[in-house]
C-alpha cells in the first residue's frame, strides 16, 4: 500500500475517532442535562407539596382537639387535616394531570403509612420501597440508557417533614421510566440522527480533503528539483546541472520527503537561521507567565522574558547583556541562590523559596553542554526558569469558581424562566377564583389571601433570581478607590450608629486608581460592610484599611463579630446561602459577581469568636506620570467630603 493512501486512511480514521468520541460525550453531557433537568423540576414540585402538606396540618388541626402523645390521635388528626384540605388535593391533582413523568403521589407518616395519595390503592397502606431518583444523576450514560429505555421501573423522590427531629410526614413522588422514556424519546432520536449524520459527513469530507490535499505533491517535487539546481548553482558557480529524475511510478511523498532532505543538508546560513529563531523566541517569552533568561557561556543574558521585571523588579532592557552577578543581589534570598549556584557550577532542579515579601518562587537552572564534543562537554551557556507558585494556585482557584458560577447562572436562568409562566397562571386563577366566591367566608378569604401573599413573595424570589442570572453592562472608567469607600462608608452610618457600631479607617494618602463600575463597587462594599455590622449585634469596631502594591488595589474589611465556622466558610459565597433568619442569601453572591466582573479576587479569613476579614482585590492603574500623581492627590483631597467624619 503506498504511503498516499495510508495516510488518506490515517486522516479519515483520526476524523472518525475524534467526531465519535465529541459525539459520545456531548450525547451523554445532553442525556445527563435532561436527567437533572427531570430531577429539579420534580424536587421543585416536592418542595411545593411539602408546604402545602405542612399548611394543610396546620390549618387542620388548629381547631381540632386531639393528644399530641397518643400516636394514634395524631395519625387520625393529620389524616383528616390533610384529606379535608381542598387545596392540597387540587394540588396533587395539577401535577398529577400536568407533570410529564409524576406517576403518583403519596404522602405518608413515619412508619411509611399512606395519609394521602393519588393512588386509590395505596390509601392507608405502605406506601412500596423504591430506588431513589437521585442516584440516576450519578450513574453513567449506559446504566442511564438502560433504566430509561428498559424494562418499566418506578423511581422515588421524597421530602420529609420533621417534628422533634424526626421524619413526621413525608412526601413521595413517583417517576415512572416509561414517562421518562416518552420525554426523552424524540430529542434522543433527534440527536442520534444529527450524530451519524455528522460522523458520516465528516468522514467523506475528510477523505475527500486529504485525497486533494496530497495531490499538489508532484509540483512540490519539481519545484524542489529546480530550488536544489539554484543552490548548487549558488555554491560551485554556474554550472548547467540536470534535475534529478522522478520516479513517477514510485511514491510522490517519499520523492518529496527525500528531496526536502538533501536540500536541508544544504542549508548553511546559520546567521539567517539563528534571527529567525530569536523573533520566534521573543514574541514567545513575551506571553510567558514564568520568568526565563537564557545566559551564554560567559554568563551573560541574551533572551529575557517580560515576567522576569515581575521576579526582580528591574527594566527587562537593563537585564540583557548583564551577568549573573549584576542581575541578582545576594542581599536577597533569591539572588543568594542563583549566584552560589553559578559560582559553583551546579544547576537547581525546581527548588522552591519563599522571598522575603513572602512569595513562593520555584527555580531552576540547567547548564546547556554540547554532547557532541570528542573529548569533554562543552558549555553553550545556562537556562533560568522562575515560577511563580501562588499566581498558578490563585488562578486554579478562580477556574474552579468561575465554572461553579457559570453553572449557578445556567441554572438558575433556566429555573426563573420555567417558574415564572407558573406563578403567572396562578395569580390569574386566583383572582378568578376569588372572584367566583360568593359567600362572606371570612375563613375562606383568609386563605385566598395567603395564598396571595405567599405567590407574591415566591414572585420576587424568583425575580430576584432572574435579576442575578441576567448578564450585567460594566460601565468602566478611571477612578480613584477612595471616593468609593468613604461614600459607601456615609451610606451606611445611619445603620453602623444605630448598631452602635464604631467605623475605624485607613486610606492611604495618593490615590488608588482602577478600572471599575462605581455604582456596582459600592454595592459590592456596602454589602460586606453592612454583612460586618450584622454580625456584632452587641456593637463593635469595623476595620475598613485601602491599601496598594502597584499592581493591585486590597480593600481589608474586618468585624469583631463571631466569625464563620470552617464547615460553612466555603460556601457563604453561594447564591442564598444564608445563615441569618431574616437573611436572603443574595448580597454576598452579588458581591463575588461584582468582584469577578472587574477580573478582581475576593478572600476571607475567620476565627470563631474573633471576626472575619473579606479582602477584595482590584487590578489597579499605575500613574507614571509624577505631575498626573501630584494632580490625582489634589483632586482628592477636593472630592473626599467625608473625610472629616468621626470613624477613626
Amino acid at each position: 500500500m503506498r504511503l498516499k493512501t495510508k495516510l488518506v486512511l490515517a486522516i479519515t480514521g483520526l476524523v472518525f475517532a475524534v467526531v465519535s468520541v465529541f459525539s459520545w460525550l456531548y450525547f451523554s453531557q445532553l442525556l445527563q442535562q435532561h436527567i437533572d433537568q427531570s430531577y429539579n423540576a420534580t424536587d421543585i414540585v416536592a418542595h411545593q407539596l411539602l408546604f402545602a402538606t405542612r399548611q394543610a396540618i396546620e390549618n387542620g388541626t388548629r381547631n381540632q382537639p386531639f393528644d399530641p402523645n397518643d400516636p394514634a390521635a395524631v395519625r387520625t388528626a393529620v389524616s383528616n387535616a390533610l384529606r379535608q384540605d381542598t387545596a392540597l388535593t387540587a394540588l396533587l391533582n395539577s401535577v398529577i394531570s400536568y407533570s410529564p413523568t409524576v406517576f403518583d403521589i403519596s404522602i405518608a407518616d413515619q412508619n411509611g403509612r399512606a395519609y394521602l395519595s393519588t393512588d386509590p390503592v395505596l390509601q392507608d397502606q405502605i406506601v412500596p420501597q423504591r430506588p431513589a431518583y437521585a442516584s440516576l444523576r450519578k450513574a453513567s450514560m449506559v446504566q442511564i440508557l438502560k433504566v430509561v429505555f428498559g424494562p418499566p421501573r418506578v423511581y422515588d423522590v421524597s421530602l420529609a417533614l420533621e417534628r422533634n427531629n424526626q421524619p413526621f410526614v413525608t412526601v413521595h413522588i413517583g417517576i415512572r421510566t416509561t414517562f421518562l422514556s416518552n420525554a426523552f424519546r424524540p430529542w434522543f432520536l433527534e440527536a442520534a440522527s444529527l450524530i451519524g449524520f455528522a460522523v458520516v459527513i465528516s468522514l467523506v469530507v475528510a477523505a475527500l480533503v486529504a485525497t486533494y490535499t496530497f495531490k499538489p505533491i508532484e509540483g512540490i517535487s519539481k519545484r524542489l528539483d529546480l530550488l536544489t539546481a539554484e543552490i548548487q548553482a549558488q555554491e560551485t558557480g554556474p554550472v548547467a546541472t540536470e534535475p534529478e529524475p522522478s520516479d513517477h511510478n514510485g511514491d510522490a511523498i517519499l520523492q518529496v520527503s527525500n528531496k526536502i532532505e538533501r536540500l536541508g543538508r544544504r542549508m548553511r546560513n546559520v546567521e539567517e537561521v539563528f534571527s529567525s529563531l530569536k523573533e520566534n523566541l521573543d514574541q514567545i517569552l513575551s506571553n510567558l507567565q514564568d520568568g526565563i533568561i537564557l545566559f551564554t557561556r560567559d554568563g551573560r543574558a541574551v533572551l529575557v522574558s517580560s515576567s522576569v521585571e515581575r521576579f526582580l523588579g528591574k527594566d527587562r532592557n537593563t537585564i540583557l547583556g548583564a551577568s549573573a552577578q549584576e542581575i541578582f543581589d545576594s542581599s536577597t534570598i533569591l539572588g543568594r541562590i542563583v549566584r552560589e549556584a553559578f559560582d559553583r557550577g551546579l544547576g537547581l532542579v525546581q527548588e522552591e523559596i519563599t522571598t522575603e515579601t513572602g512569595r513562593r518562587v520555584e527555580i531552576s537552572l540547567d547548564f546547556i553542554y554540547d554532547d557532541r564534543a570528542s573529548q569533554q562537554r562543552h558549555g553553550l551557556g545556562s537556562l533560568l526558569t522562575l515560577h511563580d507558585l501562588e499566581s498558578v494556585q490563585e488562578i486554579e482557584s478562580e477556574l474552579e469558581i468561575s465554572r461553579r458560577m457559570a453553572a449557578l447562572g445556567q441554572l438558575t436562568s433556566g429555573v426563573g424562566h420555567e417558574v415564572k409562566n407558573p406563578i403567572n397562571a396562578i395569580v390569574v386563577h386566583l383572582e378568578l377564583l376569588r372572584n367566583k366566591l360568593t359567600t362572606n367566608d371570612a375563613s375562606a378569604k383568609r386563605h385566598l389571601d395567603v395564598i396571595q401573599n405567599e405567590i407574591q413573595r415566591l414572585d420576587r424570589v424568583v425575580q430576584t433570581l432572574v435579576d442575578f442570572s441576567r448578564p450585567v453592562e460594566l460601565k468602566l472608567l478611571e477612578q480613584d478607590l477612595r471616593p468609593v469607600v468613604y461614600a459607601v462608608l456615609a451610606l451606611a452610618s445611619a445603620e453602623l450608629e444605630t448598631r452602635n457600631v464604631h467605623v475605624v479607617h485607613s486610606m492611604p494618602a495618593h490615590p488608588v486608581m482602577a478600572k471599575i463600575d462605581a455604582d456596582l463597587m459600592k454595592q459590592a462594599v456596602l454589602n460586606i460592610v453592612l454583612n460586618g455590622a450584622q454580625a456584632m449585634p452587641e456593637g463593635g469596631v469595623l476595620r475598613v484599611t485601602l491599601s496598594e502594591d502597584g499592581r493591585w488595589g486590597y480593600l481589608r474589611i474586618s468585624d469583631e463579630g463571631e466569625g464563620i465556622p470552617p464547615d460553612i466558610r466555603s460556601k457563604i459565597f453561594n447564591l442564598y446561602f444564608t445563615t441569618k433568619k431574616e437573611g436572603s442569601g443574595i448580597g454576598l453572591a452579588m458581591t463575588y459577581r461584582i468582584v469577578q466582573m472587574h477580573n478582581g479576587q475576593i478572600s476571607v479569613e475567620s476565627e470563631v469568636g474573633k471576626g472575619t476579614t473579606f479582602t477584595l482585590q482590584i487590578p489597579a492603574l499605575t500613574a507614571s506620570d509624577s505631575r498626573l500623581r501630584g494632580h490625582l492627590d489634589a483632586d482628592a483631597v477636593k472630592s473626599m467630603p467625608f473625610a472629616k467624619e468621626p470613624w477613626g
